[in-house]
């Protein structure tokens, strides 16, 4: 058997975190559609904790930090805010173990497995509102870690305050200064592939999770254990009307994961198995988030007390403390932790979904490049103080996160009913499976449209008839990826009905991944001889089958 893998024309690019050659490219996958980012992983090595210090680098950010205090402030009681907390966290649960699925089965991105769905070229559609979202997000995580460096500065380097006088664009020159070293810190960071990422990510989950608990050990030692109190509003609801505010803090907790939720496939295609994804899933959502949680409002608690306000900014709370070591320690902690949200939400889905519109011409390095650059051009410093830019903006784009999600679930364990041909997938041929019509699902076409046009008007338009001064019926906002999550399963699902697209392959085996058996397995079951690594081939539950170097037999 031949041990080399292949290389050729095809090999154009360096696999995300493995070495040239290593990605699992076929010679007859077509270079305008694959490249060995896009490729099926031949190798799927991340285990449960790669997937929980994923989460825990999602979460551990000041914005996180932030949104789980303000549900300790809605006026709610506390074990109204956890049960909350634990009823959105686990829905984020469920669905990130729907999306990841797919990716991990068949050890394909995000953006590659929505071919199935929304057709070859069709699939550019998910992959570019994800890639725009992640792109206006990042520069604003980027500028978020940046202040919290210029706060170390100004603590260390007393002189540095005159740059503060000094502006060019609306930031000011020791602005700049620190969003520079943030931005080419993370840019060596993603350069150097995703093994390297998630070792980072290993690391620094811990890391603030370690000085989390040493600020609320020291501010609870300061403030006294009788004073600290779990409901940070100094006014109570009545049960009735406390109800739906718990729903808009379930519909919170949703929002804030839906942009990472949806791309997650980018993540979980690197599991070793999807047991172990889900195992990650398990201690990185509901478990790490409540406790997170729990930190954040012990600590925020602590600061009324201590300081005489509440605080529930992290930066603030340890610029407060007024101490160099503190300062140094909280300072480049909570920087740390905005490049790990920075680095998983929003540098590695563009860097995918961005290489899926043209792979000949851009790698994964440089689709994340086209978001790194793309995003200082937005200038998020003056677009970020802007709410009205923020909300006719990405209320627009995070609007469709809902639709995108419930067409994927339809299109994936329904319509296709997890049984996908792997190959299939990187063929311009136009009697392929998924080209449908010109490279087009017309039914996911059609679904984006007809589920995005509503929800972006339920996002978007209540904010406008307040501001008017017409009436105010905000609170349904809060729900628009539950209602375009629903309308785009449902539209999809009955046009599908009516007009068939999604082939199941029912009686195949060879080639076909059913959802049975994970991707590194599967891979290695297929591959045959003379061929530098298969794709997944499944044994369908119905069919067993002998994979042999020829094929599947029954």
């Amino acid at each position: 058997m031949t041990t080399t893998p292949l290389t050729g024309p095809h090999d154009l690019v360096e696999a995300a975190g493995h070495p040239t050659g290593g990605g699992n490219m076929k010679p007859q996958y077509d270079d305008r559609l694959a490249n060995e980012d896009l490729a099926p992983l031949k190798k799927q090595k991340w285990t449960s904790y790669n997937i929980f210090a994923f989460w825990m680098s999602d979460v551990h950010s000041v914005g996180g930090y932030v949104t789980a205090g303000s549900l300790f402030a809605l006026g709610l009681q506390s074990w109204q805010v956890l049960v909350a907390l634990i009823a959105g966290i686990v829905i984020v649960q469920v669905f990130a173990n729907l999306v990841a699925k797919p990716s991990q089965k068949t050890g394909v991105p995000y953006p590659v497995i929505n071919r199935v769905v929304f057709g070859i070229r069709g699939a550019n559609i998910p992959a570019i509102i994800r890639g725009l979202i992640a792109i206006a997000w990042y520069g604003v995580q980027t500028f978020l870690a940046a202040e919290s460096l210029n706060i170390v500065f100004l603590k260390f380097i007393p002189g540095s305050a005159a740059l503060l006088d000094v502006s060019f664009a609306g930031l000011s020159a020791l602005g700049w200064i620190s969003y520079a070293i943030l931005w080419t810190a993370q840019f060596l960071l993603f350069w150097n592939g995703m093994e390297v990422i998630r070792r980072f990510i290993d690391w620094a989950g811990p890391a603030v999770y370690l000085v989390m608990i040493v600020l609320a050990v020291y501010l609870v030692s300061q403030a006294g254990i009788q004073n600290i109190s779990f409901t940070l509003s100094t006014t109570q609801l009545d049960f009735w009307a406390s109800i739906p505010v718990m729903l808009g803090a379930v519909a919170l907790v949703v929002s804030y994961f839906s942009g990472p939720m949806l791309n997650f496939g980018d993540f979980a295609r690197y599991g070793k198995s999807f047991s172990a994804v889900k195992r990650g899933n398990f201690w990185g959502l509901p478990i790490n988030f409540l406790f997170f949680s729990l930190l954040t409002v012990i600590t925020a608690s602590a600061t009324v007390p201590v300081f005489g306000e509440l605080i529930t900014d992290p930066i603030k709370t340890v610029e407060a403390i007024d101490a160099p070591f503190a300062i140094l320690l909280g300072g480049l902690t909570f920087v740390t932790a905005t490049v790990g949200i920075n680095i998983v939400a929003n540098f590695i889905s563009p860097a995918f979904d961005f290489s899926n519109v043209a792979p000949k011409k851009i790698s994964w390095r440089a689709g994340g490049m086209i978001a790194a650059v793309g995003s200082t051009f937005l200038m998020p410093w003056n677009w970020y103080a802007n709410d009205d830019a923020i909300h006719y903006s990405l209320g627009v784009l995070g609007a469709l996160i809902g639709p995108l999600f419930g067409i994927l679930i339809a299109g994936y364990y329904i319509s296709a009913r997890q049984r996908v041909k792997v190959d299939a997938m990187f063929t311009m041929d136009a009697k392929g499976p998924y080209w449908y019509r010109n490279g087009f699902n017309p039914n996911g076409v059609k679904a984006v449209i007809a589920a995005g046009i509503p929800t972006v008007a339920i996002a978007v338009f209540p904010k406008l008839f307040a501001d008017l001064g017409l009436f105010d019926v905000s609170a349904i906002s809060d729900y628009s990826w539950f209602i375009g999550c629903g309308l785009g399963y449902v539209l999809f699902l009955l046009f599908e009905r009516l007009d068939p697209r999604i082939p199941t392959f029912a009686g195949e085996a060879e080639g076909i991944s059913d959802g049975t058996v994970d991707g590194a397995a599967a891979t290695a079951a297929s591959e045959p001889p003379a061929m530098s690594g298969g794709i997944p081939v499944d044994a369908t539950a119905s069919v067993p089958t002998v994979i042999s170097g020829s094929g599947a037999t029954a």
